[in-house]
């Protein structure tokens, strides 16, 4: 029993795991992503998309059923994440501070803990602005009977004082998330152990991209809603 314990509380296991929940989360941020774009447009049809959207997301089953999997590996990824990070503090020597750590790391991997901290509050926040007012909040309906999240959704970011305050959180939010997915990117595929002279440069453009594309396009969406 000992020993079992010791294989599922090793680092290398914790590393795997974080870099299976972090890749398929990289995954539910496109689709997420794409889903958010339809908040944009012309106002009458962007409703009625994103509403659909947001409507089809919470009540398909197979859907629902991965949606609980993303709940988990959020939680799992952030919990697992922070051990991790305490771990590697605690086996890392006194002399580390100063001896040009810059020289040996980005920064990004340096400080995984603190961009994992900021994007959990993120998360939390997020959630219960927009997630907790769709499915317990007050809320009306669009014109094809579904929940006007596209409504929730732009007053918020239009707010005069709390718009601004969550327009400028999110924002910073996207940095933080663009930092974690320049090191987590490729330091998932390096330690499933899928590195090779041909691969991994392509591994390394692909994610240098996604890293720096996807949390700009996510940034974008509430400031184009909020000066339109």
């Amino acid at each position: 029993m000992a020993g079992k314990k010791s294989v599922f509380s090793s680092s290398i296991v914790r590393k795997v795991w974080m870099s299976l929940t972090g890749l398929f989360l990289c995954s539910f941020l496109v689709i997420h992503l794409l889903g958010n774009f339809k908040l944009l447009g012309e106002p009458g049809h962007a409703r009625q998309a994103f509403n659909a959207y947001a409507h089809f997301m919470t009540t398909f089953p197979p859907i629902k059923i991965i949606s609980y999997l993303l709940y988990f590996s959020i939680l799992f990824h952030a919990v697992w994440g922070i051990g991790l990070e305490i771990q590697n503090r605690a086996a890392r020597p006194q002399g580390y501070a100063y001896n040009k750590p810059s020289a040996n790391s980005d920064w990004a991997s340096r400080n995984m803990g603190l961009l994992g901290t900021v994007l959990l509050v993120f998360i939390v926040t997020h959630m219960y602005n927009f997630w907790y007012v769709m499915h317990f909040g007050p809320i009306g309906t669009d014109a094809a009977g579904n929940k006007d999240l596209y409504e929730v959704v732009t007053v918020f970011f239009r707010q005069p004082v709390w718009g601004a305050v969550g327009l400028v959180f999110y924002v910073i939010s996207m940095a933080a998330l663009s930092f974690h997915l320049w090191h987590g990117f490729q330091s998932g595929f390096q330690t499933l152990g899928l590195n090779h002279p041909r691969y991994t440069p392509i591994i390394k453009t692909v994610g240098s991209f996604f890293s720096i594309a996807v949390p700009a396009l996510f940034a974008l969406i509430p400031l184009v809603i909020a000066f339109t």
